[in-house]
């Protein structure tokens, strides 16, 4: 019998709108020598939810950890081809084409993040500003194609996913839901973003 049942933990749901909303202050003050401790801040703390999430890919709770999003590039292939012929299809954790989506924002704002690191130095290489930049734009292009995916999914299968990111509730069988929020892990991931926002402002 479906019912309602928790499937996104706060660790889960709190990172990933830190990480939606840091990237956007970044991106928006990129391009201001006024605010540029405020995109430095930013950078810092985008790149410390990156690092908690790597952590909580593996000692997460059951949908969190990447062993439970590892689909294969013909898997995620399917499930794009059935999304464009409109088949409805459910899934509790991640699909196979957000796996990717999750993947790549990891990959290109870890990268963002050291590039804009060092283009900041003393003295950097100005190539070092060009690939910072591009990064950036590759995650915007992630970002927009996954928000994307997100409104056509949740269309398609009649199922609120940015709601479920909110609330952490899915529709599924009592027993594949989670028994915790995990709350105080949370808390660890808000001190942590916190202590690299304030660390772009200490001397």
């Amino acid at each position: 019998m479906m019912k309602k049942i928790l499937v996104w933990d706060w660790p889960t749901r709190i990172g990933h709108w830190l990480l939606a909303a840091s990237f956007a202050v970044a991106w928006l003050t990129g391009e201001s020598e006024a605010w540029r401790l405020v995109h430095v801040a930013a950078g810092y703390t985008m790149a410390a939810v990156l690092a908690f999430r790597l952590f909580w890919g593996v000692a997460g709770t059951r949908y969190a950890r990447f062993s439970a999003f590892l689909y294969t590039p013909r898997q995620a292939w399917a499930y794009l081809k059935g999304l464009l012929r409109g088949e409805k299809s459910h899934w509790i954790g991640h699909n196979p084409a957000g796996s990717y989506a999750i993947y790549l924002l990891i990959l290109c704002g870890f990268a963002a993040a050291a590039s804009g690191w060092a283009a900041y130095r003393e003295n950097a290489a100005q190539w070092l500003g060009e690939l910072h930049e591009g990064l950036a734009a590759a995650m915007l292009t992630v970002v927009v194609v996954h928000v994307a995916g997100v409104v056509v999914s949740s269309l398609l299968h009649r199922e609120n996913l940015v709601k479920s990111m909110l609330d952490g509730y899915k529709s599924g069988r009592a027993e594949e839901g989670i028994a915790s929020g995990k709350m105080l892990w949370a808390a660890l991931l808000l001190g942590l973003a916190g202590w690299a926002a304030a660390s772009a402002f200490l001397p």
